[in-house]
């Protein structure tokens, strides 16, 4: 990181089926290895299962799953002293969205299944009823903000 300037954010273009900047992320961090294609191919053949399995729009039951995934609050380490705290701390919308991303692809991965798109439809729709690994992650990581209330005055 400079130390005078500061960092620009890149610009991520939408993706090319829904227009969506958000659902742009997901393949990106979806894809491995450059396959951008593939990674695409994996997220709407998910959206196809969404729709028929639950009815609904995939959008709104993407949207829905990223809602109910990102979560408010984390915890960070603070060294005061000797010792090191762990802080709880607000999470910035961008950072929210990232994690939910983040940890929605991980629950994926690990799932044991057939295909990834079956693995992330199932993952998705799981999140947007607020069940499954995703939210689960999301739970810990509020209670272990809870547990450690007492050192949120070391928040800087």
């Amino acid at each position: 990181m400079p130390r005078r300037a500061r960092v620009t954010k890149r610009e991520i273009l939408p993706d090319v089926k829904y227009n969506n900047p958000v659902l742009a992320r997901f393949v990106n961090k979806l894809m491995l290895r450059g396959q951008k294609d593939t990674a695409e191919k994996i997220l709407y053949g998910a959206f196809d299962l969404i729709e028929s399995k639950s009815k609904k729009n995939p959008i709104d039951v993407f949207v829905q799953a990223m809602k109910n995934a990102t979560p408010l609050l984390e915890v960070k380490p603070r060294r005061v002293g000797g010792a090191t705290y762990q802080v709880p701390v607000e999470v910035k919308p961008e950072r929210g969205n990232v994690l939910a991303i983040r940890w929605i692809l991980a629950a994926t991965r690990a799932r044991s299944g057939k295909s990834m798109a079956e693995k992330l439809a199932a993952e998705i729709i799981d999140a947007s009823q607020n069940q499954g690994t995703t939210i689960k992650k999301k739970e810990d990581t509020h209670k272990m903000a809870e547990a450690n209330r007492a050192f949120v005055h070391y928040r800087w």
